[in-house]
């Protein structure tokens, strides 16, 4: 078992005793999650359906600690060709997007129901909804943003403990569990290519920015 790794020591870090210090927490969360991102996404790679079709899962891109958690429904050709999601047109308007709204980019974490390409446009099977919970467990988002009504009613299907249902309205932030709140917007997908469709989802997704400039400073 590999030893978790120390902070080097500060004359004035009041976590030094001696020469070692303690690790700081939130860099053990860290570690931790990367750990066990790496794990899950181990599991993914071993899918049979997506060796049989001669593809790989499409991969989270972002923070393993983020907390603002983007999911939607599945992958697009960029994202299948690359292998991460939030890549290329969906990724380039979400920074956009974010960077008008004032919100760190590094904050966010961005992942798929569907992360098999084999299984695009099917409904979501165990090890879709499994992955799922998991990342959300690891990941510990505050606010999750759920992207089209396929990914709200896989993420209700979850029945995570102590969740509630999500609501069908979009562009307001409600409760989810007692520590995470959600946010559901239309699909980025769905909404790239119609001026209206454009619109609405900014109008939707800008209530991110009202709750990312409401959070505490710490």
């Amino acid at each position: 078992m590999t030893a978790e790794p120390t902070a080097t020591p500060q004359p004035d870090d009041p976590g030094t005793s001696g020469t070692r210090a303690v690790p700081r927490i939130e860099d053990a969360y860290l570690d931790r999650a990367i750990r066990e991102v790496h794990l899950l996404e181990e599991r993914m790679d071993a899918c049979p359906g997506c060796a049989n079709a001669g593809t790989f899962p499409v991969k989270a891109s972002g923070s393993p600690t983020a907390d603002v958690m983007l999911i939607k429904w599945q992958s697009a050709l960029a994202e299948r060709q690359e292998g991460v999601s939030f890549f290329g047109r969906s990724g380039d308007a979400i920074r956009r997007s974010v960077e008008r709204l004032g919100v760190d980019p590094s904050v966010l974490y961005g992942t798929l129901v569907l992360k098999c390409p084999h299984a695009a446009g099917t409904e979501p099977v165990d090890e879709d909804l499994e992955w799922l919970a998991e990342e959300i467990r690891i990941v510990r988002p505050r606010l999750i943003v759920v992207m089209g009504d396929r990914t709200r009613r896989a993420i209700d299907s979850l029945k995570v403990p102590m969740s509630e249902p999500l609501p069908a309205e979009m562009g307001t932030v409600a409760r989810w569990t007692p520590a995470v709140e959600a946010l559901v917007v239309p699909d980025i997908d769905d909404s790239m290519d119609e001026q209206d469709a454009k619109r609405q989802f900014w109008a939707d997704f800008r209530a991110l920015g009202d709750w990312y400039a409401a959070e505490p400073p710490y």
